[in-house]
């Protein structure tokens, strides 16, 4: 764990933690077998489900959005209470909001729910974990953006609700409507949409339908959606501002609009991944690409580019923020954002930020199985299954509030 403690508190008697620079074990965890570790570009606040599948929060609660029936914050990972009968497989966290995916396929929420991102057919607060309104095939899948939710059924079906107004629902339209002559409106989803339509387009822009779309994977940034299907299509819609869409442009997109850049690799994305401004994709052969603003001034890239400082290695999980990027790959930890960092990196308290993938020295050595990153800070799962895991894991200094 790594990161910049909160600056705000609804509750002031409760002092806060430190800003960390280097990655720490998370006393608070330690010890216990943890299956998923969720946040958010746009998130301060974290959600932890265990192998036997509890889910505990912690982080910012201002709306909520940590599901324990307050907005009191929690320094350390709380039961959810309200889902303590389900068994919790995964979660997604937007700014105020989050979303819990069961074993049987149903989707909970709680937290800010004025969009209406929390699916439960109207715009009232959410504070406890509260089942998502949704008939259907069992969905095995959950993103979030900034306001608004994705989920994602067995069959490949997309389905959106949340606040429309650059697209990112997919449902061709932005949602807009004038409340009087001078104020803007926006017809908000309540509850899950069927993405129906994807294209693709030509050098004259006219859309072409795309068939027998099966998505598998879906993430989200601040006010964008990035999907891959099947058969390794890209597609992406929302908010196009610098390029975080990978079509050379800087339009919105109100529906999928498949990536042209993909066709022309020899093998097909399997994942994708989002940060607040850019998106990500890994190929089949382990290639990793990246489009978007990655940095806070000068130039963006306007259509997928590899991430050359990458090739040659296993990369199993990327974590995506504002700015910064995370990747676990072999038996270390690789990261880059450029100034101002909070920590997330893990570089240390001298070397706070790189402009360019930097190992980080402090993880050399051990296997991450995932890694997650909020807004500014990051979520590691390590392996621990051999003496050697355990000797290594042992050198790193433990956090505890």
């Amino acid at each position: 764990m790594v990161g910049k403690r909160d600056n705000k508190t609804s509750t002031p008697s409760v002092p806060h933690g430190r800003t960390l620079w280097a990655p720490h074990i998370f006393g608070p965890l330690k010890g216990v077998r943890v299956r998923v570790a969720a946040s958010g570009s746009n998130a301060g606040h974290n959600v932890i489900v265990t192998e036997d599948g509890r889910c505990f929060t912690f982080g910012r609660n201002v709306k909520g959005q940590l599901g324990l029936g307050d907005e009191e914050r929690r320094d350390i990972p709380t039961l959810v209470e309200s889902l303590k009968d389900e068994r919790v497989v995964g979660a997604a966290c937007g700014r105020h909001h989050t979303l819990f995916l069961t074993d049987r396929g149903e989707v909970y929420s709680a937290g800010d729910n004025k969009c209406g991102q929390c699916g439960v057919g109207n715009t009232n607060p959410v504070l406890t974990a509260t089942k998502v309104k949704h008939q259907g095939a069992p969905i095995v899948k959950v993103a979030c953006g900034a306001e608004f939710s994705v989920i994602l059924d067995c069959r490949g079906v997309v389905f959106t609700f949340g606040l429309p107004e650059y697209g990112q629902l997919g449902h061709n339209t932005d949602g807009k409507y004038f409340i009087t002559s001078t104020k803007l409106g926006f017809n908000n989803e309540t509850k899950p949409k069927r993405v129906l339509v994807f294209v693709e387009k030509g050098r004259d822009n006219h859309s072409t339908p795309v068939d027998e779309v099966e998505v598998r994977d879906v993430a989200c940034g601040t006010n964008h959606t990035v999907a891959v299907d099947a058969k390794g299509r890209v597609f992406s819609w929302g908010f196009g501002g610098y390029g975080r869409l990978g079509h050379a442009d800087t339009k919105d997109e109100m529906v999928p609009r498949r990536i042209k850049y993909f066709d022309t690799q020899t093998r097909g994305v399997k994942h994708v991944f989002a940060g607040s401004t850019y998106s990500m994709a890994l190929t089949d052969n382990g290639n990793v690409f990246s489009w978007g603003m990655t940095k806070r001034t000068g130039e963006a890239n306007m259509y997928p580019k590899p991430v050359q400082d990458l090739c040659g290695w296993d990369v199993r999980s990327i974590g995506c923020s504002v700015t910064s990027v995370m990747v676990a790959a072999d038996e270390s930890v690789i990261g880059w954002g450029c100034s101002p960092t909070y920590g997330e990196l893990g570089l240390g308290d001298t070397k706070k930020s790189s402009a360019n993938p930097t190992e980080v020295k402090t993880m050399d050595g051990l296997h991450v199985h995932a890694v997650e990153m909020g807004m500014a800070h990051t979520l590691m799962i390590c392996r621990d299954d051999t003496e050697q895991d355990k000797a290594n894991l042992a050198d790193l200094p433990e956090y505890n509030i």
